[in-house]
């Protein structure tokens, strides 16, 4: 847990609540490992039998994390170095989903100061950084808001923290997302937040979102979104547990639901969308972390005792 990504802070909250899971689950020998720059010493010291990957962002969500332990052959949870790679890189993303029929924003990487310029595409529109999470760095630019046209070098925004930026369309509606657990769609929460959009800070704030789980939307709209979200998660080759971002322009029915991207190493804090969704399915937190690890021990063929084994040390 920890690091050294914008996500940091949360991803110790994450990591704090999966350790007094464990030890609440009867796992006696967690060790909870701040990451540092040391972190492949501090593994060979501790000799882990699987890891709990609880890192949001870069390094841990991005492939890098994954290969030291590939190459230390340490089993961990969530997904692999291949689909890490694609799922934080919002335009592989895009590559890989499209061509199968999964509805995404069109949208352009554009070099960051280009915007200076001039606008990428019509207004409204969606900056965001082609490799963040947790909608870190992203702005909405309107032909009301106030970062200038073309857009000024002294407003702020991602512009002047990101070489590179996707820019998208900016879509109307709803803000949803749908959790997949293993092989299954959990279901869907609105996200309404109190002034704004969902941003980072209405994402980790008390008091700033309303969730609404399940969501107050059709049964065939809900049904379109967890289609797509298992399928994203199947196409990218997800383990463990994934979150599938939506936008749904309700004027427009199933065609009017966008996925906007996959998170691969979705959170685990109090206010956390998973464990939400598993609580609304009858899992505990406790089972919901304990689930996710049983995965990781695959190709193990029995998954309990290896469980078992593992709680006994």
């Amino acid at each position: 847990m920890g690091g050294w990504s914008s996500e940091s802070d949360v991803s110790r909250m994450s990591g704090q609540g999966i350790v007094e899971a464990l030890k609440d689950r009867g796992f006696t020998n967690v060790t909870p490992v701040d990451m540092d720059r040391n972190v492949a010493q501090v593994l060979a010291a501790i000799r882990p039998d699987v890891v709990f990957n609880a890192l949001h962002g870069t390094p841990g969500e991005d492939g890098t994390v994954q290969g030291l332990l590939d190459l230390m052959q340490i089993p961990y949870t969530h997904s692999g170095l291949e689909t890490s790679v694609i799922a934080i890189d919002k335009e592989l993303t895009k590559m890989v989903l499209v061509p199968h029929g999964i509805r995404m924003p069109k949208g352009k990487v554009v070099e960051s100061r280009s915007l200076y310029e001039g606008d990428p595409m019509a207004r409204p529109y969606v900056l965001k950084p082609v490799n963040e999470g947790s909608s870190v760095g992203v702005a909405i630019v309107t032909d009301e808001g106030n970062y200038g046209r073309p857009i000024s070098a002294k407003a702020e925004g991602p512009w002047l923290h990101f070489e590179r930026l996707l820019a998208e369309p900016f879509i109307k509606g709803r803000e949803l997302t749908v959790a997949v657990l293993g092989d299954e769609s959990l279901c869907v929460t609105e996200l309404k937040p109190v002034q704004g959009f969902y941003d980072y800070d209405a994402k980790y704030t008390d008091g700033l979102t309303e969730h609404v789980c399940p969501a107050d939307v059709p049964a065939n709209i809900a049904q379109e979104m967890m289609d797509m979200a298992l399928a994203a998660h199947r196409l990218l080759g997800c383990k463990g547990a994934s979150r599938s971002d939506f936008r749904w322009d309700d004027t427009q029915g199933e065609a009017g639901v966008y996925l906007l991207e996959v998170n691969t190493q979705p959170g685990m804090t109090p206010l956390s969308l998973v464990p939400e969704q598993a609580r609304q399915k009858g899992i505990s937190y406790g089972e919901l972390v304990e689930r996710i690890i049983a995965e990781a021990m695959v190709p193990v063929a029995d998954k309990t005792e290896a469980l078992e084994g593992v709680k006994d040390g």
